[in-house]
């Protein structure tokens, strides 16, 4: 008998540790920010346009210097987000923000730069990871990831939780989901990738921004809703003459 319960505990340990490897979500998250650029986002200038103002990113081996600019009522305004903090200038000069500003201005730059290169970004080291499980999506497998962020490094909405979809074939992110902090409690958006293109080997695409229309769901249901039909279209995200260098 002693004999049958080690075979059975040892044929248990072997299943474990083959779904382990099968389901390695560290393994996924690097083969899809490898399809999508990889190191060469990690040293690259790039630069595009999103709705009315124009942003660039330079990235160097762990250096970073993030920027927003456009035009407002005080003139040509540019915003600055690097290693070392955060600077407004305008007209070429460099102003004074309010303190309670700055997280503010400093989380606005850094979001638009952080959806524009994902799933770049995920192997930082605030960043949680956790297998939730194979799905279909649309008629695709897709390997369905939590993504939390520590207090430490995680940013001023430390507290949102993501959700990734990526695909058990190509690797390729298609789609996200996110829960964030807002007013009245806690806000939900899915996002659908579309128009894929690569601009110098690294990979781009917008998105077709969705909400679901009960707020009471768990961000990890969105995309049975997704399934369903029973999202709402909330906006597009789009950007447009990207330069990579």
């Amino acid at each position: 008998m002693k004999k049958y319960f080690l075979l059975f505990t040892a044929t248990m340990l072997f299943l474990s540790c083959e779904k382990q490897k099968e389901v390695n979500v560290q393994d996924i998250v690097d083969k899809s920010i490898e399809i999508s650029g990889g190191d060469k986002i990690k040293n690259s200038t790039i630069a595009f346009d999103f709705r009315d103002k124009n942003y660039k990113a330079t990235r160097n081996n762990g250096s970073f210097q993030l920027e927003r600019r456009f035009k407002d009522s005080t003139g040509i305004v540019r915003d600055v987000l690097s290693n070392d903090g955060f600077e407004r200038y305008i007209n070429n000069e460099i102003v004074k923000v309010p303190d309670s500003m700055v997280p503010k201005y400093s989380a606005s730059v850094n979001s638009v730069h952080y959806f524009s290169v994902l799933p770049y970004g995920l192997n930082d080291a605030a960043v949680n990871k956790q297998y939730v499980e194979k799905v279909t999506l649309k008629g695709k497998p897709y390997h369905k990831i939590k993504i939390t962020f520590n207090q430490d490094g995680g940013g001023e909405d430390f507290e949102d939780v993501f959700v990734y979809w990526i695909n058990t074939t190509t690797y390729k992110t298609d789609y996200i989901a996110y829960s964030y902090h807002e007013n009245h409690g806690i806000g939900l958006r899915f996002r659908e990738a579309y128009n894929e293109r690569y601009v110098n080997d690294i990979r781009f695409v917008d998105y077709t921004n969705y909400k679901p229309k009960d707020l009471s769901v768990s961000v990890f249901g969105l995309d049975d809703l997704f399934e369903k039909n029973q999202l709402q279209i909330v906006s597009k995200i789009d950007l447009t003459n990207i330069v990579v260098n």
